[in-house]
């Protein structure tokens, strides 16, 4: 039995991990079993790269080294806990995925997709998920909402200009490919955005029923 994949993307403040929980609840009333995980992240070493990735240091980060440690978080995350979930049947809710790495480093930080691309078939073979829900608003909006969290993670303290490309990079995705990507108005109230989950959740069943 093969279970579904399905990644919740966007930028700061866009309540990916709020509405994952949402959905997990709808799908486990509906008798799945949902694995909720996240990345950066997943398992413990892949935990302990996101807290390099996201601490602010002195050290400047060179761009290749956080696209390298991203894919190898990505790799010991599949490895351990992506597959094998998916293997079982389970539905696996995972807050970013691969098309945050095309948003951040490529967008945001000018990489370039074939890079990105190269590594992407290196680490994952062929697996990507069934279905991206790409929750989008204004970035100013999300900076403001990311910000009254509290302290602001080393992403959260980019410019404008970087959040910009971050967005068009997310919209232009969603726009090349609209049967793997759902676009969700993030910038509503939080029950107007599950609602759209909601309408969503059919699809979702169907295909997980196959």
């Amino acid at each position: 039995m093969t279970g579904l994949f399905i990644t919740l993307e966007g930028p700061e403040g866009a309540g990916k991990s709020t509405n994952r929980e949402y959905l997990a609840e709808r799908l486990r009333a509906a008798g799945i079993e949902v694995l909720l995980t996240r990345e950066p992240g997943g398992t413990p070493l892949a935990e302990r790269i996101r807290e390099v990735l996201l601490t602010p240091g002195d050290e400047v980060m060179n761009a290749d080294t956080e696209l390298l440690l991203v894919f190898a978080a990505r790799a010991q995350h599949l490895a351990g806990v992506i597959r094998p979930a998916l293997a079982r049947g389970a539905v696996v809710l995972c807050d970013r995925f691969t098309d945050s790495t095309y948003a951040y480093q490529g967008g945001g930080r000018g990489l370039s997709v074939e890079r990105i691309a190269t590594l992407e078939r290196f680490v994952q073979g062929d697996l990507r998920p069934d279905l991206t829900l790409v929750f989008d608003l204004p970035v100013e909006v999300g900076l403001a909402r990311a910000s009254a969290r509290g302290r602001l993670d080393r992403f959260e303290q980019e410019g404008r200009a970087f959040f910009d490309a971050v967005r068009s990079a997310y919209l232009a995705r969603a726009e090349a490919d609209p049967v793997r990507y759902r676009l969700v108005d993030a910038a509503q109230p939080l029950t107007q955005v599950q609602q759209a989950l909601d309408a969503l959740l059919p699809q979702l069943l169907e295909l997980y029923r196959g």
